[in-house]
This record gives structure tokens, sequence and C-alpha cells, in this order.
């Protein structure tokens, strides 16, 4: 069952040598329940922090973050919620199936019968059939990363969180893990949000495009993809979709100078 995600009012602020940095301030961010969200903006403005934010591995300074109306961190006691870095982050003595299952081991689940055939059944739907004793470093990176995709859906998540996850593939196998997460996602029926740098790959994977800021990261605009689902490459080349990417591409660029009331990136308060 997915959940829709709710973000009211977040700030986000670090302490260093030089005082407190404000990260994020004042975020407001809806995804709805079973729909694929993306954040997009500039680098250092925040995206990743707001993901860490929602999946309650780090507390707001201020403002509220829901998933289903309930805390984020209820979401991750009860792993229903999946996070998908940048990089795999497989563990090297294990093969396809053993990291897959790693989150049902954790769970004290992961020799059930039921749990198994789960297993086997998202290995299909990742595409690793017959690779599932095969260690990470026997993988190329896209099946290291469908290994990471599957690991994370394995404990059947309300929510799936995505940290730039194919940022270090080259562009073929790019878009090719861009169908397949698609795929994926339909077929899982999550709630999906996606941060990336690619104003393309987030027109092409979402519902919703959020535009984010320089830091201190705000959403300053969130775009709606009205493309036909199933996605396909073809749908790249046609003129509705150049319309939604330079709607995004206006969003971000017309933001990209700093604001006249903010003289530098990190304040002291």
């Amino acid at each position: 069952m997915s959940s829709d995600i709710n973000v009211g009012r977040v700030t986000a602020v670090f302490d260093g040598r030089k005082g407190r940095t404000i990260a994020l301030e004042s975020v407001d961010l809806i995804v709805k329940a079973g729909s694929f969200g993306s954040i997009i903006g500039p680098s250092g403005c925040g995206k990743s922090t707001l993901l860490r934010l929602i999946a309650g591995i780090i507390p707001p300074f201020a403002g509220s973050v829901t998933i289903g109306g309930e805390p984020p961190d209820a979401i991750r006691r009860e792993r229903r919620l999946g996070f998908v870095f940048q990089s795999a982050t497989l563990l090297p003595w294990r093969n396809v199936r053993q990291n897959i299952q790693f989150p049902l081991d954790i769970a004290g689940r992961g020799h059930r019968s039921q749990e198994e055939a789960f297993c086997t059944e998202l290995i299909e739907l990742v595409g690793l059939k017959g690779f599932e004793n095969a260690l990470a470093h026997e993988l190329s990176g896209g099946m290291q990363q469908r290994a990471a995709i599957a690991r994370a859906l394995v404990l059947k998540p309300d929510v799936l969180m995505l940290d730039e996850p194919f940022g270090a593939l080259d562009e073929i196998t790019r878009q090719r893990m861009n169908i397949e997460m698609l795929r994926i996602w339909a077929e899982s029926h999550t709630t999906a949000l996606l941060v990336t740098h690619s104003i393309a790959e987030a027109v092409f994977m979402s519902d919703t495009v959020s535009v984010m800021s320089p830091r201190p990261g705000r959403i300053i605009s969130t775009i709606q993809i009205d493309l036909p689902r199933p996605r396909n490459l073809e749908m790249m080349r046609g003129r509705e979709f150049f319309n939604c990417v330079n709607q995004v591409r206006d969003a971000l660029f017309m933001r990209e100078m700093p604001r006249p009331d903010s003289d530098s990136q990190v304040e002291t308060l």
C-alpha cells in the first residue's frame, strides 16, 4: 500500500566552524500516494538533505514531515520505506540473492518460504534472473543498481526514495535503467521520490517535478508532467516532452542567481 508524502515549512540547519548553515528554508512539498515525484536543483541546494529528512534519517530544525499521516521515524522502524543511494553499496561477500535478502535477514524473516519466493520474483522483476549467485564485482554498474533497487523493494515499502541512483552510469545504461525503474515502480505500486540533476530524467520519470532554489533551498516551482504512461524513449522526441523540459529549465534557471537579501550561503543564527 502506497502513502502520500507531506512536507510542511521544513527548515534544516547544520552547525559548523563558521556558524550555522541554513541548508533548507521553509520547504513545502506534497507527493501523492502512488505517484512518482522528482526533485531537481543546483548542486548544494539541499536535495539530498531533503530526501534524508523525509526518510527520517535526520530531523528537521523546524517544520513537519509525514508519510501517510505518520512521522517518517515510525515508517522507517516498521520497514515501510526503501532507500536507493547513488552507489549500489552491495555487500561484496554476498551474492545477488543474499544482498537482496539482506533486509529480510535483519528483520528475522530471511528464511520464510513466502519471503524467499518474493525475493525470486524481485530478481526476475529487475532482470537479474541467472545472476542470483553473482557477486557485486561480477556485475555491471547497471546490474548492481538493479540489485540495490530490488533490495529496497524486498520489504514491500510504502515509499521508495531514490537519491541519484543512476548518476554514475553512462547515458545508454542510464536511459535503460529509467525504463526499468518505471516498470518496477508501476508493478510495485509504491510512492516514489527521485533526486536527480538531469532535467530530461526528471521529466521522463515523473508525474511532478519540484524545482529547488540555490541554498538555502526552497521549492520554487512544482510542474505537473502530463505525459501519458507507460513512458518510452520515443516519447522523448515529441513536442510535449520538450515543452515539459523547457518548463522545468525555465523554473530552474530563472532563480539561479542569488536573491538580493541573501549575501552569503552561510548565516550565523
